[in-house]
């Protein structure tokens, strides 16, 4: 932590300060903001830029090309739970042309009764274990006694 503040000069900033705080007080319930706090999402916003741009160039290399476009922006989207808040924005033939139905990270394949396709809840589909015949899980509700369901 100390590095980052010993290399970084908060009085240096790229993003217009004026433009930060102008979005910011677009939210009615924002009433005032203190001279640091557009500084620091400043930096938040670089550091997010950085870090999206990053995960964009890894799907450009992938796909053994020299320029980012906007296919890998939106690939970096869906293959990252963090950036799930950015799934809505993202036009839908980005994804499909691309066939952003890749792995995302630090998700399961499947969670609970429903999976994560491309952002989207899918119903889970259970397959019965080759060679043994048993029933799908039930629910919660059907599981309990009989006496207690009264």
């Amino acid at each position: 932590m100390d590095e980052i503040e010993q290399t970084t000069d908060f009085k240096n900033h790229t993003l217009p300060l004026a433009r930060i705080k102008k979005i910011m007080k677009a939210d009615k319930d924002v009433r005032m903001i203190s001279a640091e706090v557009p500084v620091v999402f400043a930096k938040a916003c670089k550091v997010f830029i950085l870090e999206l741009t990053l995960r964009s160039w890894m799907h450009t290399e992938e796909n053994k090309r020299r320029t980012l476009q906007k296919y890998d922006i939106a690939a970096a989207i869906t293959r990252t739970d963090i950036y799930d808040f950015l799934v809505d924005i993202i036009p839908r033939d980005e994804m499909k042309e691309e066939g952003l139905g890749l792995p995302r990270v630090g998700l399961p394949a499947a969670m609970g009764p429903q999976l994560i396709i491309q952002g989207h809840p899918m119903t889970y589909m259970w397959q019965k274990p080759q060679g043994q015949e048993e029933e799908p899980p039930k629910s919660s509700s059907s599981s309990l006694p009989e006496s207690s369901q009264g």
